[in-house]
């Protein structure tokens, strides 16, 4: 069994310093194989909300992907932000934008899906999509798994723009066996599946909250763990509690693989 943490939407610069150490303490202790991290480590993109970040990332056990979010590029200085948007995440937080993690059970690709042309809404690319397609190639039976700030999937009731693309990305990614896509953005908890509009195998989007911000829509800070087996996922939702209960597991829900791709077994997804 592999065992995944995925965090999102932490905005250092906004955060919320109570949890800070009980997230550190609960992630450590779940002792994971490896933590994502799917975008806005930062709320404004500063040298020194990168830096908190990245003493944040220093304090887990486990090896760390992370994949930028559209807060992770400045957003009041056009000059920086359509000229050289990376400069900051580059330099304290890694020079690659899409990175990978390979063992023996997992094959994990980062997407980086910030446009720095629009404010907030996302695209997954065609180039990301080829990228995908060369790397799993030879990823054998292990999970298949996607990190990316924007979400492929949106509820109606969700306000931010979709992702452009999604449909495109939906379809190829079910032909290239795709197990998860784990996302933020939305800051708000799901387990969902995705349904190809060709009709193809389902894969599983996972959403996470914000960890850390302050900036909540209705629901506590939290965060999944993600444990995988080849047929089976099951995906535990860690939330803050009052006080000094730190995160504590919320909801599970457990799915199963079959010829049609992941269905729900049981539990709430939502």
């Amino acid at each position: 069994m592999s065992r995944l943490i995925h965090l999102s939407d932490l905005h250092f610069g906004r955060a919320r310093p109570e949890l800070l150490q009980p997230l550190i303490a609960r992630v450590n202790a779940l002792g994971a194989d490896l933590v994502v991290i799917s975008g806005d480590l930062t709320q404004r993109a500063r040298s020194v909300q990168f830096r908190a970040a990245q003493n944040f990332m220093d304090s887990l056990d486990a090896p760390v992907l992370v994949v930028p979010g559209n807060h992770d590029i400045p957003l009041h200085d056009p000059f920086s932000r359509f000229l050289h948007p990376w400069r900051n995440y580059r330099r304290i937080i890694d020079e690659t934008l899409e990175p990978d993690y390979l063992d023996d059970g997992l094959s994990v690709l980062g997407v980086n899906t910030v446009n720095r042309f629009v404010h907030q809404s996302g695209w997954f690319n065609p180039v990301a999509l080829s990228r995908i397609a060369s790397r799993w190639e030879n990823a054998g039976t292990r999970t298949r798994v996607i990190v990316a700030h924007h979400p492929l999937d949106q509820r109606p009731t969700d306000t931010k723009k979709p992702t452009r693309g999604a449909d495109h990305a939906i379809n190829t990614l079910s032909e290239l066996g795709a197990d998860i896509v784990l996302s933020g953005h939305l800051h708000s908890w799901r387990a969902a599946l995705l349904t190809p509009p060709n009709e193809g195998r389902a894969i599983l989007q996972v959403h996470a909250g914000t960890g850390l911000s302050t900036r909540l829509r209705g629901e506590e800070n939290d965060f999944n763990l993600i444990e995988t087996e080849p047929d089976r996922i099951c995906v535990t939702r860690y939330a803050a509690g009052a006080g000094d209960k730190g995160f504590e597991p919320m909801q599970i829900c457990h799915f199963g693989a079959g010829d049609a791709g992941w269905t729900l077994l049981h539990g709430d997804t939502s």
